[in-house]
């Protein structure tokens, strides 16, 4: 039986190790528990409850905290990083008469106010949000 949970911990691992999603290993972590007591000889009931248990503890109480560390160095890609960058009005943006544009990052956008504002051509913007194709624009 014991080879059963070895089996099921190293799917898992490799699982994690394609996905990267900080899900899979803490139930390998259990079926590791699972492995342990059944080389105990432990009942199946016994080795299954173990391992559900040790994945859900895993999961609930160390994921928050692994996720802290290691994905702090991730950088936002595309989109997310033109949040907070700024550009240049180049066609008035009026959320009215829906029209307005910028330049951003050497690229042009099409641009919305937060509010029915108007800003006018050639104002410094801030990016505050991407929604579809328009970036969403508040004045400097």
């Amino acid at each position: 039986m014991e080879i059963y949970w070895l089996i099921a911990a190293g799917v898992l691992i490799v699982l994690e190790m394609i996905t990267l999603g900080l899900t899979s290993i803490w139930f390998a972590g259990g079926c590791l528990v699972g492995f342990l007591a059944a080389f105990l000889g432990a009942s199946l009931v016994v080795q299954i409850i173990l391992c559900l248990v040790v994945s859900i503890v895993l999961l609930i109480f160390t994921r928050p905290v692994a996720e802290k560390y290691l994905n702090k160095s991730r950088t936002k890609t595309n989109v997310d990083e033109l949040v907070g960058k700024t550009g240049k009005v180049l066609e008035e943006i009026d959320n009215r008469n829906e029209r307005g544009k910028i330049l951003l990052n050497g690229m042009e956008w099409t641009a919305r106010g937060e509010a029915d504002t108007i800003i006018s051509k050639d104002t410094e913007v801030v990016v505050k949000e991407i929604v579809g194709a328009h970036a969403v624009v508040a004045e400097k």
